[in-house]
């Protein structure tokens, strides 16, 4: 073919092209429009960047009627170039050629993909093409909504259909549970005249996450005992990961049991295997995780990234890296490998190993440094003093920094008391997430340390100013089947009394120990004669100690105490509880916003680095 003289430039090449093409689809001339295709292909300008050629293409390819030309097309277009118009164009297509069920299946594809206004224009063509009388098509487009949030416009379509199958009623659940409350959820699963074990799961689940291990394992009962149904790889796959973001093992265990009982095989059933590990190590029993890991036959990269993760959590650097030399053996790493990798040599103080494999990312294993990767290493170096270099990294990303990144140096300012850098870093952190907590009471901390106790009050009063407030402390245990939660001065636990009579007890025989309350962060206002006393009351009524507390007097001697923090433990805590380990002879096992401390014999796990 060939091209006027005036067009000379690739570029003009490819937009005289694109314009021919869309003449051909207006004309029905698909001859013309395969040479031309053929063409752009032959000359490479089919793949020119923001020229959209195959788009244009694939429309052309569809307004001739040549569907599979078109779907090829489709395929090979790139998800970030597709848009809704590419979507509903293919279905059109399908429709006329008469394949309906083509077309819904592309739909449903397209809800999986897109977003909510992908998915609702979707749903407008689907209408259009007379697809929305079956009942397969309007749970797609229900699935859609709920995906979306758009609670609203699930509930009008699922009232509009006439013919509802499990399917329609599982899809609402699902949205129920997930954007309106357990409550409505469970009203909900009451009313469905059929549940199959999907609807189950999500409610089972549902209320694991929610620390309601007893009405968990009764629904569970009524489940496997009363109906009859069967738990597969998926459901208890689904279960185990409700007891990861809880924190529940008991559950977990179940669960592992069952799989067990049930010969569902975890050492060659890799995903059930992996969630399995995953779970343990989030549950504080690293050891298990481990065995669990050893026992399987097959494993991914899913499957190593979630055992390194679990030990850098841990603080096992070492490990970590002895297992990533194996995993090399066997798999092809990934940039989430080495952000397990690299956040395991900041948790165990590994500098120099964490920065040569930084620096070998491109060269070595040809994997591009993700924003992930650039926050360990940023937090790497920042824990172990070497801010320069760290704020030289964040110079060089090839992306702008988000709140991670910044937050790590933000944190080892804190801890080196760098203020003037860590100053500039939060004025543009407040810019950039106005409403975290964190950063503003790391800088006030900062002020508080040293010596600057007008300014970190200043600084405070200014945030209930502007009615910003600290995310509360949430301390959780599970214990007996049942969770008890606790804040920072907690007054509603039904043995709230027997627990500060405990902390009352405790308090003084850690002093004869050795601890010396930390209250150098502690900012209160009242004159000079009881500020000490009160700040070392705030401190002793921290959500652990109490929550430490609890489980002395629920416990049997030398019973584990696992507890689950939502923010970062406090350097006194910390301290605190390396002495309860050592009084009481307990391991206790605290994991918080960013990795495990397990205290014992008067130490910890992360070596004081943290």
């Amino acid at each position: 073919m060939r091209w006027p003289a005036l067009c000379t430039s690739p570029s003009s090449l490819a937009r005289h092209c694109r314009a021919l093409v869309r003449s051909c689809g207006r004309h029905s001339a698909l001859d013309v429009g395969q040479k031309l295709h053929a063409t752009t292909v032959t000359t490479g300008l089919i793949t020119l960047p923001k020229l959209y050629l195959r788009n244009v293409i694939m429309h052309m390819y569809a307004a001739c009627g040549d569907v599979l030309s078109a779907r090829k097309l489709f395929d090979e277009i790139p998800m970030i170039h597709k848009d809704t118009a590419d979507w509903t164009t293919l279905m059109d297509c399908y429709s006329r050629g008469g394949s309906p069920m083509d077309a819904l299946s592309l739909f449903v594809i397209m809800r999986e993909v897109g977003n909510s206004a992908f998915g609702v224009q979707g749903h407008a063509c689907m209408i259009k093409l007379g697809l929305d009388y079956c009942v397969k098509a309007r749970n797609a487009a229900m699935d859609m909504y709920v995906k979306c949030g758009l609670m609203g416009d699930a509930k009008t379509l699922f009232d509009e259909t006439n013919v509802r199958n499990v399917v329609s009623w599982t899809v609402l659940l699902w949205g129920a549970v997930k954007w309106e409350g357990l409550e409505k959820g469970k009203n909900l699963f009451d009313e469905m005249p059929e549940r199959n074990e999907i609807a189950w799961t999500i409610m089972i689940a549902r209320y694991v996450e929610n620390g309601f291990i007893r009405e968990a394992f009764r629904l569970l009962s009524e489940m496997v005992f009363g109906f009859g149904f069967h738990l597969n790889s998926a459901s208890l796959s689904s279960l185990l990961s409700a007891c990861t973001q809880s924190g529940d093992v008991l559950m977990g265990k179940w669960v592992h049991s069952y799989a067990l009982r049930a010969t569902i095989v975890t050492t060659t059933d890799v995903k059930l295997g992996t969630a399995l590990l995953d779970m343990y190590a989030k549950c504080g029993r690293i050891n298990s995780a481990l065995r669990v890991f050893k026992s399987m036959r097959t494993k991914n990269v899913v499957t190593w990234n979630a055992m390194l993760g679990g030990l850098a959590m841990h603080g096992k650097g070492t490990t970590v890296l002895d297992m990533f030399d194996q995993m090399l053996k066997e798999v092809k790493p990934n940039d989430v490998t080495f952000t397990a990798v690299l956040s395991a040599c900041s948790h165990s103080g590994l500098v120099d190993e964490g920065r040569k494999l930084f620096y070998s990312l491109e060269n070595v294993y040809g994997i591009t440094p993700s924003m992930e990767n650039y926050a360990c290493m940023v937090d790497l170096l920042g824990r172990s003093g070497r801010l320069q270099e760290a704020e030289d990294i964040i110079r060089k990303m090839p992306m702008r920094p988000n709140e991670v990144v910044l937050g790590s140096l933000l944190g080892a300012c804190s801890a080196h008391r760098k203020h003037e850098l860590g100053d500039r870093l939060v004025r543009d952190l407040v810019q950039m997430y106005p409403y975290n907590t964190d950063h503003h009471v790391l800088l006030s901390n900062m002020y508080a340390l040293s010596g600057k106790s007008d300014k970190a009050d200043s600084f405070r009063r200014d945030l209930r100013d502007r009615g910003i407030r600290k995310v509360p402390g949430i301390s959780t245990m599970y214990i007996n089947g049942q969770v008890h939660q606790f804040s920072a001065g907690e007054k509603t636990h039904p043995l709230i009394n027997e627990i500060y009579l405990m902390l009352d007890e405790m308090i003084p025989k850690l002093k004869l120990a050795g601890y010396i309350p930390d209250t150098s962060s502690q900012m209160l206002s009242g004159d000079d004669t009881n500020e000490q006393e009160e700040k070392e009351r705030a401190l002793m009524c921290h959500s652990e100690k109490l929550a430490v507390c609890f489980g002395l007097i629920s416990t049997k001697a030398g019973t584990p105490l696992y507890i689950f923090k939502n923010l970062r433990i406090c350097q006194d805590c910390h301290s605190a509880m390396k002495i309860v380990s050592r009084v009481y002879d307990r391991e206790i096992v605290i994991r918080d916003r960013n990795r495990f401390h397990s205290f014992e014999y008067g130490f910890c796990s992360c070596s004081d680095y943290w």
